[in-house]
């Protein structure tokens, strides 16, 4: 397991939003932080800027304190470490179709079931579906099931805290962050799970990256067809926006054909 002394999770304690859109829900990114001895409050987007309505559709907001996107129309794809676990699971909110929270335009759907990674255990395979009880008549975000894509600049997006220690924001923001190397990766953190998880970040600077309340949220960018495409889940890193510490995501392409299964047997 990693060192949760210096690295940890990027799920948010939402009961401490100050946002009337957010409840903390049992069984929740809540928990998932109880069990990092060493998560300490940290920050959404460093370092971003406003999302323009309409610009990221697929995007969803969960009320345990963490992102998702639209796999299909009625199934979010998020981080393991948000959710508690496989089964039924109506505590769930999702919230999309709007980059202002407190909009009266959001779309609100419960969730039916979860579905965590087969064999989580809290270092990689950090990828979770949540079936909701109806379809959001939403586009939703492709993902990568090949690694041509795992390099270049990057886009994240999310409604966690805009720095280390703030709270989570009301407007959804978005940034760019380059691609980082596995190696120059393992060097910041010593115990990255190559073949499943992938860095961004502005090694030398710091300055721009995902934070608390942005795990499972997307990190993304354009396919050889000009579309968006889904190459990273947030999942973890020290600190937020620290120089020398990239953001470390869950590789989707390495899990696409898992996904696409687990997405196949909850229906929808």
């Amino acid at each position: 397991m990693r060192n949760y002394l210096k690295a940890f999770k990027r799920a948010a304690a939402v009961g401490a939003v100050a946002l009337a859109v957010f409840s903390l829900q049992p069984g929740s990114a809540q928990a998932a932080q109880d069990r990092d001895p060493g998560a300490r409050p940290s920050p959404g987007v460093v370092g971003g800027t406003r999302a323009q309505q309409g610009e990221f559709p697929w995007m969803v907001r969960l009320s345990m304190g963490c992102g998702g996107a639209l796999y299909t129309k009625q199934i979010v794809l998020t981080a393991a470490h948000c959710v508690n676990g496989s089964g039924a699971n109506t505590s769930i909110t999702a919230t999309a179709g709007v980059a202002d929270l407190n909009s009266s335009s959001a779309i609100k759907v419960k969730s039916t079931r979860v579905l965590q990674a087969p064999g989580y255990d809290g270092q990689g395979k950090d990828w979770a579906l949540i079936k909701l009880a109806k379809p959001i008549d939403l586009p939703t975000l492709k993902i990568a099931d090949t690694a041509a894509y795992n390099s270049g600049t990057f886009t994240i997006a999310g409604w966690g805290a805009d720095r280390e220690g703030g709270s989570q924001q009301r407007y959804l923001l978005k940034a760019t962050v380059p691609f980082v190397d596995d190696a120059t990766c393992k060097g910041a953190y010593g115990n990255l799970v190559d073949a499943e998880e992938i860095c961004a970040g502005y090694l030398q600077q710091g300055g721009v990256d995902t934070c608390q309340g942005d795990s499972g949220g997307p990190m993304f960018r354009k396919d050889n067809a000009g579309a968006w495409i889904q190459v990273g889940i947030v999942s973890w890193g020290q600190g937020c926006a620290r120089p020398g510490y990239p953001g470390v995501y869950s590789e989707v392409s390495t899990f696409a054909a898992d996904i696409s299964s687990a997405a196949a047997s909850l229906g929808g």
